[in-house]
């Protein structure tokens, strides 16, 4: 849904529980996005509307008139055009006079936010001040004259790569013309919009004619003089282009600062028309030619080198990558959501279809165009298949996610947080909750995985087929063992560099043999209870099918030989393959004879392929040295007991009980 935009503040509808924010939003980037991504978690789970209030002009134009030095990374223009990507529900431009600015804080919230929005929540980054001489706070919007009328959040500071993100940073990157940093605190491409002015022709002289852009604000930003690859939208149609900037000190004219863009195969008139440009990269520096043969010459290393940056596949921040088999229903009951939850400016959806035999792909075409579909020759499983989808991902980050699971607004920006604050966490998850039963966990992957010294996983919330309730008890971040493969944030060079998943897995398993290696190597592995999600489970392989019992005990047994210690195992095995004859028993008493075989067929496997096993093993441990950042990791999210012996002989049925007693190592 579009935003709807609201010129002043005297017409305004009535707002129900109204989620709202204030402030200026100069280049609504990367850490405004998280306070809007907030904003519709809470909202939604009130009932209420999110609502972003803004001032035109920018309040320094008004408070310090003879100040020129103020410089608009989004004039209003710019910023309506980037809140329409941003899942917002009303975002309403306030005028800001001399007037406003003399409001104390009390009558700022008194006759302004309580008179006109009648907040139920505030939401407001860490250092957000507002009223005369910025004297109001989060202390004082906490203060007790006003908790009865609404609570209030605060948003701390975003980090990208340890990066703080600010406006002011951002404008020291434009004006050094590092345009690929700029546009990474920013979440999307710089804009510059402004009209088509008349130009003195000279570049279709050249051979490259070109559009005279006046900017629509003087006070815009103008990025540092040279030429940039840029897009712009024309008519409903995407076109490239080739951008100058600068004083174009080969021509002889009054050396007044000039911007111009030359569209590829564009014939036509621009005059006098508006034009929204994305600058996407920086091709070189301002120079001096001697000859306009000469520049002539560069023109074309110009729109070649152009061209290039404009074909490549652009690097996504993230990629969130559904791999689907003949999941038309959960296509059809999920994907929207997730569309609508992507971050906006450098995140994108992807569907990896395993060779469905439905209408999967048919009815992506005709009712998900947005939505980029990588159709792999075979299924592959769930190992294989994201292994091939993943080749033809360029993103920095990818998010693995289930087709059975519902996501909830908000989820995306905590994960994504997290992975930027911290370059030696490899992946993370959400909390994972059942779709069927929602205040319960979920079994794939609850509250982050962690794993028995007999090497038996199990979650924070779930252990064997007992499934807690969430009732906040795993409320706060943790580092753990293993991260669930249902929603599964990873570094994806770091996800290549260890080898992906085990593709001879198939499914089941393979995440664990992954997060193993990523932790012998010195990563960390973290859940985000911050960020939620319903999953439904079992929805290609039922948890009770003998195949996925086959796959669990020949997986969990490979997991083992490839990643523990030899020392270890020369105990582990035997008492594994005990424990495996006691559960095939079990499973015969129990009348499931499927599973009962299963479990002998996965053992007679393990042992015919124990020779490739042990080579995998090999390359295993030369990946992990290879690409060590820090010592191993292995003994945090590791229970020092037995899960079998703690839930079948001492009934110890929640992770709560078994931590009471025996610590879980982490941080």
């Amino acid at each position: 849904m579009n935003v709807v935009i609201h010129d002043g503040i005297q017409n305004l509808p009535v707002f129900q529980k109204a989620v709202i924010t204030f402030g200026s939003f100069d280049g609504v980037h990367y850490g405004h996005r998280t306070i809007f991504s907030t904003m519709a978690k809470e909202a939604e789970a009130i009932g209420g509307e999110t609502v972003v209030v803004t001032f035109s002009p920018h309040p320094r134009a008004v408070i310090y008139p003879n100040d020129d030095s103020l410089r608009l990374l989004s004039p209003r223009e710019e910023k309506e055009h980037l809140f329409a990507g941003t899942g917002i529900d009303h975002l309403v431009i306030c005028p800001f006079t001399v007037e406003f600015s003399q409001l104390q804080p009390d009558d700022y919230i008194e006759n302004f936010i309580v008179k006109f929005f009648d907040p139920a929540i505030i939401v407001i980054g860490y250092d957000h001040r507002f009223g005369l001489n910025r004297q109001g706070d989060i202390h004082f919007l906490r203060s007790p004259s006003w908790s009865s009328h609404f609570s209030v959040l605060e948003i701390e500071q975003q980090l990208v790569d340890s990066a703080k993100v600010s406006s002011t940073k951002i404008r020291q990157h434009i004006e050094a013309g590092q345009l690929d940093d700029a546009n990474e605190l920013l979440g999307h491409p710089y804009l510059i919009h402004g009209k088509v002015v008349q130009g003195q022709k000279l570049g279709t002289k050249l051979g490259y004619p070109t559009a005279n852009i006046a900017p629509s604000n003087p006070k815009k930003l103008v990025p540092a003089d040279g030429v940039y690859a840029v897009r712009v939208q024309h008519e409903g149609v995407q076109l490239g282009g080739m951008l100058y900037i600068g004083n174009r000190p080969s021509i002889q004219d009054d050396n007044r600062k000039s911007i111009e863009v030359n569209l590829f195969d564009f014939h036509g008139d621009l005059y006098g028309q508006e034009l929204m440009l994305e600058l996407v990269g920086y091709v070189r520096g301002d120079m001096h030619f001697d000859a306009l043969s000469a520049l002539q010459e560069q023109l074309a290393h110009d729109k070649t080198a152009s061209e290039a940056l404009l074909r490549m596949v652009p690097k996504q921040l993230l990629s969130i990558v559904i791999l689907n088999y003949n999941g038309l229903d959960y296509l059809k009951k999920f994907s929207q959501a997730v569309l609508k939850s992507l971050p906006d400016g450098k995140a994108e959806l992807v569907v990896a279809d395993n060779a469905s035999t439905d209408e999967s792909v048919a009815w992506l075409q005709e009712h998900c165009p947005d939505i980029r579909i990588i159709q792999l020759p075979r299924n592959l499983g769930f190992a294989g298949g994201y292994n091939e989808a993943l080749k033809s991902v360029n993103a920095t980050y990818a998010l693995l996610l289930n087709s059975d699971v519902e996501v909830t607004p908000g989820w995306v920006e905590p994960l994504l947080s997290t992975m930027q604050s911290d370059k030696t966490i490899a992946a993370c998850q959400p909390k994972v909750r059942s779709f069927h039963e929602r205040s319960h966990f979920e079994y794939a992957g609850a509250a982050g995985g962690l794993i028995d010294a007999l090497g038996y996983p199990f979650c924070r919330g779930r252990i064997m087929s007992n499934v807690e309730e969430d009732s906040g008890q795993y409320d706060q971040p943790k580092e753990v063992f293993w991260i669930t493969g249902a929603a599964m944030c990873i570094r994806l060079d770091t996800f290549r560099q260890m080898g992906g998943f085990d593709a001879s897995y198939f499914a089941h398993m393979e995440e664990i043999d992954l997060c193993w290696r990523l932790k012998r190597s010195g990563y960390r592995l973290v859940a985000i209870p911050d960020s939620l999600v319903y999953h439904v489970g079992g929805g290609t392989l039922s948890y009770a099918s003998p195949r996925k019992t086959f796959l669990n005990f020949r997986n969990g047994f490979n997991t083992l030989l490839k990643n523990e210690r030899w020392g270890r195992l020369l105990w582990l095995l035997p008492l594994r393959v005990l424990l495996d004859w006691v559960a095939s028993v079990h499973f015969l008493f129990s009348k499931e004879v499927g599973n009962f075989a299963s479990v002998w067929k996965a053992h007679l496997e393990v042992i015919m392929r124990l020779p490739s096993t042990l080579r995998e093993r090999r390359t295993v441990n030369q990946k992990v040295e290879q690409y060590r950042i820090a010592p191993d990791r292995t003994h945090t999210g590791k229970y020092p007991g037995s899960i079998v012996y703690e839930y079948f002989v001492l009934g110890k049925r929640q992770t709560g009980l078994l931590t009471k007693d025996k610590s879980v190592t982490a941080t």
